[in-house]
């Protein structure tokens, strides 16, 4: 998940600017709230969670002040399942540098204890839904091409891949200190192409 936090004083076209989304079958999306930070540490101290994101393995004392952080940041969204209440991910969705483009880029992290059961295209549908009524007019995502999770996941959103870039990010050093480069993939849907099941 990566990405450049909303432009501050401005709520862009297609910004879902609410505390919470529609439910869905099993979840609620909802914004963080400060007492979010157990659950948070439970994601992000998970090697496996945080393998492809652009920071590490994440303690107790970092999770508590994310949780505060994004409680008022309106790019991140708590994903809880509905029966018990536990936080099973966060969801990112952060507005193009110029408003007039009405373009997102969407983003996700999820507790690899409930990979596999569909929560994350669950509850990134329901979020691509929400900005598109919005008046939103594209919603992208980058990955390394190495988290075959992730693209397989955007894929099944129905975003197509646009284009491979070879080494174009680091988010780590080697022993001397010289960037370790991965590439990265492309994804994107325009809200003409986007269609959630039970669409015409």
């Amino acid at each position: 998940m990566a990405g450049h936090d909303a432009p501050s004083g401005t709520t862009p076209a297609g910004a879902p600017d609410s505390t919470e989304l529609p439910p869905t079958a099993r979840l609620r999306i909802r914004r963080f709230r400060p007492d979010d930070a157990p659950g948070l540490h439970a994601i992000l101290s998970r090697p496996e969670a945080v393998r492809f994101e652009p920071y590490g393995v994440q303690d107790a004392a970092a999770c508590e002040r994310m949780a505060r952080e994004r409680a008022t940041d309106p790019c991140f969204w708590a994903v809880e399942r509905t029966g018990d209440g536990v936080l099973l991910g966060t969801l990112y969705l952060a507005p193009a540098e110029d408003p007039a483009w009405a373009t997102y880029e969407v983003g996700f992290v999820f507790h690899p204890d409930h990979w596999g059961r569909g929560y994350a295209t669950e509850a990134a549908r329901a979020l691509l839904d929400h900005v598109f009524a919005g008046g939103a007019h594209r919603v992208v995502a980058h990955c390394d091409p190495r988290n075959a999770a992730s693209w397989r996941l955007l894929e099944r959103l129905g975003m197509r891949r646009e284009g491979l870039h070879p080494r174009a990010a680091s988010f780590a050093t080697d022993d001397a200190g010289r960037p370790v480069w991965h590439d990265v993939v492309d994804y994107a849907v325009l809200a003409e192409e986007w269609r959630s099941p039970g669409s015409p």
